[in-house]
């Protein structure tokens, strides 16, 4: 992959991304609850923008979770443990926030997760 088709890949991410979050927005009664992709890790995080806080994290780089790989396996169980969390914390609803990724693969095993766990968008 050429420097201008990354370029172009990482632009148009970011188109994605704005267009998303101009409509969504996360509320104490309904978070936002948004994913990070990085080559080697994956990082999801729910967050009350009202009051500019994280509620509930949870990240492949804990090292609770450190044997989960970053695949669509690995994401589904990273999406089990954060809908855990969410129920510790009494969240029930969220809004999800693919932050710009495609919603197929590890993006969509991390919302099938939290459903599996009790969690609705």
């Amino acid at each position: 992959m050429s420097v201008k088709e990354f370029s172009d890949k990482l632009r148009k991410r970011e188109q994605r991304r704005t267009h998303v979050r101009k409509n969504i927005e996360g509320s104490p009664a309904k978070p936002r609850m948004t994913i990070f992709k990085s080559n080697r890790y994956l990082y999801v995080q729910v967050i009350d923008d009202a009051a500019g806080t994280t509620l509930v994290s949870a990240s492949t780089l804990e090292e609770s979770l450190k044997g989960i790989k970053r695949n669509v396996e690995g994401a589904g169980k990273l999406g089990e443990e954060i809908g855990k969390r969410l129920k510790e914390k009494n969240v029930a609803t969220v809004v999800f926030d693919r932050n710009g990724y495609k919603y197929h693969g590890i993006v969509k095993a991390i919302a099938d997760g939290a459903r599996k766990a009790g969690i609705a968008f």
